[in-house]
C-alpha cells in the first residue's frame, strides 16, 4: 500500500518559516490560532502562517499567528556542524583480535557443520579428526 500526501496550498511553504498569509491563500479575515475562537477576526495580511513539523504527520501543520503570537524560530545549524559534532563524539570501535590458541575446528564432511568440542558431528554423529 502507498500513502501519499493531498495536493494544496501547504506543501508550498517551507517548514518553521513565518510567511503572511495573504501571499499564500487569499479569502475572507480570520483568526490567530493563539488568540482563541472569541478573538477579533484580522485582515490576511497581519496574520502569518507557519508550518510545524509534527512527529506523525510527515507534511506538518499550519497555524496562522498574529504580530504578537508570532513564535521565535531557532534555525537549524549548517550541516557541516552538525557532521563535525557526530564525528566527534564518535568513538573508536574496539577491534577484536583473535587470540594466539584460538584454532579453527574440524568440519563434518557429509553435513559441512562445525563439530562441537568433543569432536562428533551434531547432525549425523560421525567422529571426526
Amino acid at each position: 500500500m502507498k500513502i501519499t500526501s493531498t495536493s494544496d496550498w501547504r506543501e508550498e511553504i517551507p517548514f518553521e518559516t513565518p510567511m503572511i498569509v495573504a501571499s499564500l491563500v487569499p479569502g475572507e479575515p480570520t483568526r490567530c490560532s493563539v488568540c482563541g475562537g472569541d478573538s477579533e477576526l484580522r485582515p490576511r495580511t497581519e496574520l502569518w502562517a507557519v508550518k510545524h513539523r509534527h512527529p506523525n504527520q510527515h507534511a506538518g501543520y499550519v497555524r496562522f499567528y498574529c504580530q504578537p503570537h508570532l513564535p521565535v524560530l531557532q534555525q537549524p545549524a549548517p550541516v557541516e556542524t552538525r557532521r563535525a559534532v557526530a564525528r566527534a563524539e564518535r568513538t573508536a570501535a574496539i577491534r577484536r583480535t583473535p587470540s594466539l590458541d584460538e584454532k579453527p575446528r574440524a568440519m563434518c564432511p557429509d553435513c559441512f557443520v562445525e563439530s562441537s568440542a568433543t569432536g562428533v558431528c551434531g547432525m549425523c554423529g560421525r567422529q571426526v579428526a
